[in-house]
């Protein structure tokens, strides 16, 4: 065989319990997905290293926690000078295409180095500015509030379209050379929007209501459903945002569709592989909140739907083995035979693919947040996020930093600000009830910290491998002689 093609799917803020192929009780119609799955493995325990768009992609495209070079806040994107798996395939002979001009990943000059081709097929459409209208509803209005805009017109070309559209452009005539195929999406990001039939395709009254939990919680969990009006939406209105956001889900499942059928219309289906996840979840109600938070860490926030589809892997195969998204890129390049030349802390999880019962991590970790001193980076976004900008300037301890440990049996989460949190995974899943405090978990919680000391410690920074001459020649004049 011929080295292999790649296509990668980035959905964002899909929440890995809405789909049926990771959780059977989901409503959620998502046929494409579980075709893409039934080639392939998927992976039910992974999890993204940051729930905020920019640092979890320059966290999976890089293979670096957040921490190790700073990328914590969404404008500090990858520049020129920073490696990235993109740019290894590039640099191995892959011909490397990102669909669409999707942000929050490459600083000015930096997708230059690490692409061949760059956005819409479409010569009219150039940035993501492209696609954003003008802020929706009232400041009063409680719905407009929880990003909620409902019904929209049919037809309309927005973001994720062109970005299909420009994908299967692109896929009836590849190049000989193998290839590369990034494909980073909006969906199903607020605002909950969707047009028909999605947007009456789940009866309300069917929908799920979101999940409470009980036990001391970090302050922002009050503060943003007090200040944005959350806790005065009725059961129907949750009920409502959920059915849309459902939606939305399977439109882009339609659109996942349609990239498989471009595979095999071209005849590249049988060597290449198809990859699919999610830069990070959503509230969607759970716990009286929507979206997501700088410091927000929560299995619902941070746990990933992923999938990897493609010759001679395990058909169908279901992997409970702990992943981080900064695994898949050095999946991916092991099988293309591609060697990785930059430091960085992702593993390869290959064994899984074959083998899905083969186990990969003890332990995974998310991380957020920042200190005071950094309050003036913070965001100050416009309606309907400027509740939730002024609050983190002015609650900066409510946006503390924060790291998440998640092995087989807890979840213990440290905060610079405020108290520690611990939760029994095997017992409660979606990390309900904070148990962080009991005397008969006292020792759980100590040996879990000394396992977040060490995971800091190990990934604190990355040694730049080139040789520096310790002496190097300075060609400047000469300090003045004394008289």
């Amino acid at each position: 065989m011929s080295r292999p093609n790649f296509v990668v799917i980035v959905a964002d803020q899909l929440r890995v319990d809405c789909l049926p192929g990771f959780n059977p009780a989901s409503p959620v119609r998502t046929p494409h997905l579980e075709r893409l799955a039934a080639g392939g493995v998927r992976f039910g325990e992974a999890f993204t290293q940051h729930s905020v768009c920019s640092p979890s992609r320059v966290s999976f495209l890089s293979g670096r926690y957040p921490h190790v070079n700073g990328h914590r806040f969404l404008q500090y994107l990858l520049d020129p000078q920073q490696p990235n798996f993109l740019r290894c395939f590039k640099d191995n002979g892959y011909h490397v295409v990102h669909a669409g001009a999707r942000g929050d990943t490459f600083a000015a000059g930096a997708a230059e180095l690490a692409l061949d081709e760059h956005g819409f097929a479409d010569p009219a459409l150039t940035t993501f500015a492209d696609f954003i209208g003008r802020n929706h509803g009232q400041a009063d209005d409680l719905m407009a509030r929880a990003h909620y805009r409902g019904e929209r017109a049919e037809g309309v070309m927005d973001f994720d379209e062109a970005t299909i559209s420009t994908a299967e452009q692109w896929l009836r005539q590849p190049p000989d050379k193998p290839w590369v195929l990034y494909i980073p999406l909006v969906f199903p990001h607020p605002p909950f929007a969707v047009e028909q039939p999605w947007f009456s395709m789940y009866p309300r009254a069917d929908v799920q209501a979101p999940r409470e939990f009980t036990g001391p919680r970090a302050g922002y969990y009050r503060e943003l459903a007090r200040r944005h009006g959350w806790d005065r939406l009725s059961d129907e209105q949750w009920r409502e945002i959920r059915a849309v956001y459902y939606g939305m889900i399977s439109r882009l499942d339609s659109q996942v569709g349609r990239l498989l059928d471009g595979l095999q219309a071209n005849g590249s289906a049988g060597n290449t592989y198809v990859t699919f996840f999610a830069d990070h979840g959503e509230y969607l109600g759970d716990f009286g909140l929507l979206e997501k938070w700088p410091a927000g860490v929560d299995e619902c926030l941070v746990r990933t739907p992923l999938i990897v589809s493609g010759p001679g892997l395990a058909g169908g195969g279901y992997s409970d083995a702990l992943v981080e998204l900064i695994d898949v890129f050095p999946t991916l390049l092991e099988l293309a035979d591609a060697p990785v030349e930059h430091a960085h802390f992702g593993r390869s999880f290959t064994a899984c693919l074959y083998d899905p019962t083969a186990q990969h991590r003890d332990e995974a970790f998310s991380e957020g947040g920042f200190r005071l001193e950094e309050a003036d980076l913070l965001e100050r976004g416009p309606f309907p996020y400027d509740i939730k900008s002024q609050l983190q300037h002015e609650r900066t301890d409510l946006v503390g930093k924060v790291v998440a440990l998640r092995n087989r049996e807890w979840t213990y989460i440290w905060r610079l600000y405020e108290p520690a949190e611990l939760y029994h995974r095997s017992s409660d899943p979606h990390e309900q009830h904070n148990l962080a405090g009991r005397t008969e978990h006292a020792a759980v919680e100590q040996h879990l910290t000394q396992r977040v000391l060490r995971w800091l410690l190990d990934s604190a920074d990355v040694i730049d491998r080139r040789s520096w001459e310790r002496f190097p020649a300075v060609d400047l004049p000469r300090p003045a002689t004394p008289r």
